[in-house]
């Protein structure tokens, strides 16, 4: 009868911590932001573009993000073969 008494006044304290967390991080949640004086707004900021995100450059860009990095080299050559070769006389 005591193991029965003790694993219930167990499970009821975990229970009771449970629900105070539950209590702490909803009353979190409802609290604003607080944001300082001179700190840029947040929604402006998720809603900004550089305004070049179409071009071609950035978009290539973004396949070898490690090249981009410096890490690792580009596997596109910036010369073409034909402007690689001598002039003809």
């Amino acid at each position: 009868m005591q193991r029965f008494r003790v694993g219930m006044t167990g499970l009821a304290v975990v229970l009771v911590l449970i629900g105070l967390a539950s209590i702490l991080f909803s009353s979190a949640n409802r609290d604003e932001p607080v944001s300082a004086v001179g700190a840029p707004n947040s929604a402006v900021v998720a809603n900004m573009t550089d305004g070049a995100s179409n071009s071609a450059a950035t978009v290539k860009g973004r396949d070898e993000p490690l090249a981009e990095l410096g890490v690792t080299p580009s596997t596109s050559s910036t010369a073409t073969p034909e402007s690689a070769e001598s002039p003809r006389p």
